[in-house]
Parts: structure tokens; C-alpha cells; sequence
């Protein structure tokens, strides 16, 4: 009982903790169902959290979803997408890696839910000015990572003459559709037609 008891006063008294569970569970809350089908009640029931430790931390509901952005959407992004490009051996090697390796994760999991991004900027970007500016800076975080490793080709004497930020924004935009299709027919064969054709036009790249 002394165990327990210190065990549930512990995560009272844990208001980083409790933070966390609050933006992960909204995340996943807002990426999947919504975030206007998702209520405060719900993410209350999930996290065991009362409505003052909620508003706490998150004032308003919109506090909490700019939280998911900043902290969750922006960080995923960067891992699955920007850290894999930026570290791969060119541009070309690392864009075609992330494809084939969302697709696989996609396939062994046998279900479809998006792009966590595109799904929260489909709802949420065009009537808030605010939310619109967050997904704005991740879409262009994202854009320049892969714009910066193609100028990195460029210079070790890749044979293209492409406009890095503009290919980088074809890109973005060809996962970005290619997730929606994905999501539409529950399956990844999309991205693996994108990931196809751009290794097509990505083909004569060559770095010395």
C-alpha cells in the first residue's frame, strides 16, 4: 500500500510528466480522429488528468494542439525525414531510403492513418492564423533540410543543375499527395510509385 501510494503521489506531483501524457495523448488524438472530434473530456478520461492540472498547462484547447505541432509533429518530421536525408550519402540515397522505408513500415503494420502534418494542416491551417504559422515553419524546416543536402551534392560535383529548394518542394509536395493516396486506399503503394519515378528523375545524379 506504502508503495503504491508513493507511486500515485509521485505522478501527482510530475507536472512535466503530466505534460507529456497530455500533449502525446492529444497527439494521437488529433492526428487520427481530430482535432474537432476530439474534446477536452476525452483527453481528461485518457490521461487521468483534472480539468485544472489541464488547463495548467493548456489554457485552451488550441494551446494543447500548437503544443502537438511544436513538440511531437515538428520532432517527427525532423527524425523520419530530415535526419535520414541529411546523414545519407547524397540526397538521391536518402530521400529514396525515407520512401521505401515509410512504405515498409506501413505494409508491416497493414493499416494507413497519414501524414501526422498533413493530416493537422488539412483541418487546421486555413481558418487560424496561428496554426497556419506553425505547419508553415515545419513544411519549410522540412523543405530547406532536403534543399541543404542537394546544395551539399551540388557542391561535391553532383551532375544536376536543379534548384534545390524548388526540387526540395517537389518532393515534400510528391510525399505529401502520396501519403493522402496512401491513406485513401489503405495501402503504400503510392509512395512506392513516387518514390519510383523520383528515383527516375534522381538517376543521373552523380557525385564524384
Amino acid at each position: 500500500m506504502a508503495d503504491q501510494a508513493q507511486r500515485t503521489t509521485g505522478r501527482k506531483n510530475d507536472p512535466e510528466g503530466l505534460r507529456r501524457r497530455l500533449v502525446e495523448a492529444a497527439y494521437a488524438a488529433f492526428t487520427t480522429r481530430g482535432y474537432r472530434a476530439t474534446s477536452v473530456h476525452d483527453l481528461k478520461r485518457e490521461t487521468g488528468a483534472t480539468g485544472g492540472a489541464l488547463a495548467h498547462h493548456f489554457p485552451t484547447k488550441k494551446d494543447l494542439a500548437l503544443a502537438v505541432l511544436q513538440d511531437q509533429v515538428a520532432e517527427i518530421v525532423e527524425e523520419t525525414w530530415m535526419r535520414p536525408v541529411l546523414t545519407a550519402a547524397t540526397a538521391g540515397e536518402g530521400i529514396r531510403a525515407v520512401f521505401a522505408g515509410i512504405a515498409a513500415e506501413l505494409e508491416a503494420q497493414g493499416s494507413v492513418s497519414g501524414c501526422p502534418l498533413n493530416n493537422l494542416a488539412l483541418e487546421l491551417a486555413r481558418d487560424d492564423a496561428d496554426f497556419r504559422r506553425v505547419i508553415d515553419a515545419i513544411f519549410l524546416r522540412w523543405r530547406d533540410a532536403i534543399a541543404d543536402k542537394i546544395r551539399t551534392d551540388l557542391r561535391a560535383g553532383a551532375a544536376t543543375t536543379i534548384d534545390p529548394e524548388a526540387f526540395a518542394t517537389f518532393v515534400v509536395a510528391t510525399y505529401s499527395g502520396a501519403m493522402a493516396m496512401a491513406k485513401a486506399s489503405q495501402s503504400a503503394a503510392p509512395l512506392r510509385t513516387c518514390a519510383e519515378q523520383l528515383t527516375r528523375l534522381m538517376r543521373d545524379w552523380r557525385v564524384p
